[in-house]
């Protein structure tokens, strides 16, 4: 049974006000021992109670399993790969990824922490399945040269500008301001693609309404995949416009023309905020659980059941 119980939330809003409660920084550094505390009364208070002060224990207890233990193996994440932590941990990283640097190196090097971090987030919140126990070493050059790739990728525009000298203001415009945007964004479905590729490969598990496992479906990880891409471009997409449009909205202001140096910190400020606030609403755009119609899946696991939607996790 999956921890993430978002399949009793089927609009946006509920999954939004879900996330906001289950992103809360204080459980971020739960130790071991808290975590099997709260896994322990989940088991043996069966998720409800009459006693209000008992459920509040419990409620708490499910908020720290739900942003502590992945819900296919119930393994603990490592902190810095929980949910909770995306927030503080990944902000300063596109931050500083988006900064309009002067050289390719530091571009590239920021560029290269925030694809690694986001590319160990996705694998560790990402799906589970008998053929993905462990990640093999095959798998893991292929995650180096997938960052890599995303790395260099995200500081070309730095090196086009540099090495053919793009000096007029035009210039400087696009490709610090403007280029970035659709190439981080890209970057950011990349990402998710090279690093669960693995799950439409080998697909991932469908269930009936009743929770039992009908097979293992392609179809639905690839699926699956494809949400999480489109979620992780409407997080870094949303967040990359905000450097571009306030230095269009603020450069001609009166305030910035006398303070020129305040628009950086403006810029970065109002950037982290964004992300701040995206990171919930990008979680949310659709179900842990999803659905997909049984005439979608394999025709061996359509012999498997006649029910018209089947389930599945869709990871983050």
């Amino acid at each position: 049974m999956s921890l993430r119980g978002q399949e009793e939330l089927p609009t946006f809003f509920g999954r939004f006000i879900h996330w906001i409660n289950v992103l809360d920084p204080t459980t971020f550094l739960a130790s071991d021992a808290e975590i099997e505390n709260s896994k322990n009364l989940l088991e043996h208070s069966g998720h409800s109670t009459k006693d209000s002060l008992e459920g509040e224990k419990v409620k708490e207890a499910l908020k720290v399993c739900e942003a502590s233990l992945h819900p296919d193996t119930g393994n603990i994440i490592p902190p810095i790969f929980r949910p909770p932590a995306f927030m503080p941990l990944a902000t300063p990283l596109v931050v500083a990824a988006l900064l309009p640097h002067k050289g390719t190196k530091s571009a590239f090097f920021w560029q290269i922490l925030f694809q690694s971090y986001n590319a160990g987030f996705t694998l560790l919140n990402g799906r589970n399945t008998n053929n993905m126990e462990h990640v093999t070493s095959q798998q893991s050059l292929l995650l180096v040269g997938a960052v890599s790739y995303a790395a260099c990728v995200g500081a070309s525009p730095y090196f086009l500008m540099n090495r053919y000298k793009l000096t007029s203001p035009a210039m400087q415009t696009f490709f610090r301001k403007m280029l970035p945007v659709p190439v981080i964004t890209f970057l950011s479905a990349l990402n998710v693609l090279f690093v669960r590729m693995p799950e439409i490969e080998h697909g991932i598990e469908v269930r009936d309404k009743a929770g039992n496992i009908i097979g293992v479906s392609h179809h639905a990880g690839e699926k699956a995949v494809k949400e999480t891409a489109v979620s992780r471009m409407a997080l870094v997409g949303v967040t990359s416009l905000m450097p571009m449009l306030l230095h269009f909205v603020f450069q001609s202001s009166h305030f910035i023309l006398r303070n020129p140096l305040a628009l950086t910190p403006i810029t970065n400020l109002t950037t982290a905020l964004v992300f701040g606030a995206m990171i919930p609403v990008s979680f949310s755009i659709f179900p842990q659980h999803g659905k997909i119609q049984r005439d979608d899946i394999e025709a061996e696991l359509q012999d498997k059941t006649t029910e018209s939607e089947l389930f599945y996790h869709r990871g983050l």
